[in-house]
């Protein structure tokens, strides 16, 4: 099956807007669901490993912490999605016209062979 540049296009921008609506499940629906297991918020889980100090204003500065939780959403974003196009490819692949085999090779004597049988009876009229 051949595809032309608007196709691939057509299916880029599918892709980016399907990719939307996947983040905006996984952030408003698997998130908070998976946070209930948490006692937290999903994307907010994160490992601190080492502690900040508050500034003026409240806010917690210096701190190094692994976002895990931001990771994890990320992973489940990518998993939709790969499942999801794995399923379309699948589905058009299933309606693509089989191939039919190519029909074999006559069976018989071979071109030399026939060749070879002419020149001999040529040899035997002589």
């Amino acid at each position: 099956m051949k595809g032309n540049l608007i196709d691939i296009a057509v299916g880029f921008v599918m892709g980016a807007a399907f990719k939307q609506v996947v983040t905006s499940f996984t952030g408003g629906i698997v998130s908070p669901l998976i946070g209930l297991i948490f006692k937290a918020d999903f994307k907010q889980l994160k490992w601190i490993v080492k502690e900040g100090t508050l500034n003026d204003a409240g806010e917690t500065v210096n701190q190094v912490a692994v976002l895990y939780g931001e990771f994890l959403t990320n992973v489940i974003d990518f998993i939709i999605v790969a499942f999801v196009m794995f399923m379309i490819v699948k589905g058009v692949n299933a309606t693509k016209k089989k191939e039919t085999p190519k029909p074999e090779a006559p069976k018989g004597p071979s071109q030399e062979e026939l060749l070879a049988q002419i020149r001999d009876l040529l040899i035997k009229q002589k």
